[in-house]
């Protein structure tokens, strides 16, 4: 029988693990690793879920053969982080963080063609991998977005500039335009210093030259702000405000942020 290892793939990128284990994974399964061996779909579950806990598993096939019940599998596969996971067993990781591995993946099917065993190596993070740029459509662009706006909400200018060009802009309309990493780094670091922001994203769509977001930005003041430019806040208060954001993209990376608002700031104060 042919294994639909595309069906298969499409369904691990979805990050629905407990879908895809009952899909695609016998209930006598095992699954050898680095990190140990796991047996049935119990012990898949419970492996994939510490494994993708703040973390996006994003495989691109390089090469794939299938012999009888036999299936061979080059990955890269590319992380990405939305929390820290100083445990990760190829980095420690930050959010806003992305590495790419390269594993070779050997699949035995059943007779019912579910796959009974799965026993994967792998090479040092990044050695020898292919590499898509930080942004786009892929699912794995699509998950890198999730982790820079992770790194911005973490307030890490360290991490979420790396997804911007030299020469970004960034276009507000309630403050004058920005342009380079320094300045939008150094607004912003300043601005964490008496409110936080942090994203919700309730959807996105993504070419390769721009990406459309569908966000609610939460400001939360850790400091008195009367001043602040969207509503003046007390320590423990914070505005929510829906807004679109485009991103224009040149080779993958950030080249213009446009902010629109899609509602009116509600301003929750703290207390009640």
């Amino acid at each position: 029988m042919t294994f639909d290892y595309d069906a298969y793939l499409a369904d691990f990128l979805t990050g629905d693990d407990d879908a895809l284990v009952a899909r695609w994974f016998a209930e006598d399964c095992a699954m050898e690793s680095g990190s140990g061996t796991f047996e049935g779909h119990e012990g898949m579950r419970r492996f994939l879920a510490w494994a993708h806990d703040g973390v996006r598993e994003c495989p691109r096939v390089v090469a794939f053969a299938q012999q009888g019940n036999d299936l061979f599998a080059e990955i890269d596969m590319d992380f990405h982080a939305t929390k820290e996971r100083a445990d990760f067993p190829f980095r420690h990781l930050h959010p806003g963080d992305s590495i790419t591995v390269k594993f070779l993946a050997h699949y035995v099917l059943d007779a019912d063609g579910k796959i009974r065993r799965l026993k994967t190596m792998t090479w040092p993070a990044e050695k020898g991998v292919t590499k898509l740029p930080p942004l786009g459509p892929h699912p794995s662009q699509l998950a890198a977005y999730g982790a820079y706006t992770a790194a911005f909400s973490a307030g890490d200018p360290e991490r979420y500039t790396r997804f911007y060009t030299d020469d970004v802009e960034l276009l507000l309309g309630s403050v004058p335009p920005m342009r380079g990493k320094a300045a939008i780094a150094d607004f912003y670091t300043a601005m964490f210093q008496r409110v936080r922001e942090s994203l919700t994203v309730h959807s996105i769509t993504a070419t390769e030259t721009e990406v459309i977001s569908d966000t609610t930005s939460r400001f939360t003041a850790i400091a008195d702000a009367p001043d602040f430019v969207v509503g003046p806040l007390r320590a423990g208060d914070h505005i929510e405000v829906r807004v679109v954001v485009t991103y224009s993209l040149r080779g993958g990376l950030i080249e213009r942020i446009a902010v629109k608002r899609a509602g009116e700031p509600v301003t929750v104060r703290s207390g009640g």
